[in-house]
């Protein structure tokens, strides 16, 4: 599955910024996000810099229980490791549902980094 360059975003002005050039990019949750921040947190932020060439992958780590919370929540890709309990039937969902279950995230440029801000629009140009 194709994907645009990824961003690791933690909340609304890393979105922003990761928009903000106008380039084709994934916006990527922080490792594990879906654990702590949450499905509805994610599908808010999102919304809040939607535009309809950018799609979005929330981690849910090992999560199954929140990877179904996230799906029914309306987030169709997800990163779901490949150790966690019912990971097939998860991904055979998001399948039904149009979504996608990854067992890794794809290489990111984490805005949280130092420098990373720096970096972006060539993160953004890079070939894929």
């Amino acid at each position: 599955m194709f994907f645009p360059p990824a961003v690791i975003v933690h909340g609304l002005a890393d979105a922003r910024a990761a928009v903000a050039p106008g380039r084709p990019v994934t916006l990527l949750s922080a490792p594990g996000a879906g654990l702590y921040a949450g499905s509805l947190w994610w599908r808010a932020l999102i919304d809040a810099v939607r535009r309809a060439d950018t799609p979005d992958i929330l981690d849910c780590a090992d999560g199954s229980g929140l990877a179904l919370a996230a799906l029914r929540a309306g987030v169709p890709r997800l990163v779901l490791w490949p150790s966690a309990p019912g990971w097939a039937e998860v991904a055979e969902i998001a399948g039904t549902l149009g979504g996608v279950v990854l067992t890794e995230a794809p290489p990111a440029l984490d805005l949280a980094q130092r420098g990373a801000a720096r970096r972006l629009a060539d993160w953004l140009d890079r070939p894929t």
